[in-house]
């Protein structure tokens, strides 16, 4: 069992920045891919970026190419993403994600979610 807890989200203008924290506690983090989705009201959840375990490969969303960059620190169990030059249509809250495999985590094949964080970005 893995646990995933999110913090970092909050109430931001357009322009600015934020950074999300997952931090993972219960079998051995570096096993996993990790990443992040997000659920804007009324929509789907959709795929932000997923990281695999050593950090060498990386994928994004095209919605937040070049905006946001997700990291991890193994040795503190935690994954980051870092946000800039948010727009209001970043608005959703952050789903924190674990996989074994990460072939289809874009797809949301994921074994554990974290709680979610809000984040509102107003224009």
């Amino acid at each position: 069992q893995v646990q995933l807890v999110e913090s970092g989200g909050g109430l931001v203008q357009a322009g600015d920045s934020l950074r999300l924290s997952c931090a993972a506690s219960g079998r051995t983090f570096t096993n996993y891919y990790m990443g992040w989705f997000r659920q804007a009201p009324g929509k789907e959840r959709e795929f932000v970026a997923q990281i695999s375990w050593s950090g060498a490969t990386i994928n994004y969303a095209d919605s937040v190419k070049g905006r946001f960059t997700i990291s991890r620190d193994n040795a503190k169990n935690t994954v980051y993403l870092q946000m800039n030059s948010l727009k209001p249509e970043d608005t959703a809250v952050y789903y924190c994600a674990a996989a074994r495999n990460g072939g289809n985590f874009y797809r949301g094949e994921v074994n554990y979610w974290g709680q979610g964080t809000q984040v509102t970005v107003s224009s």
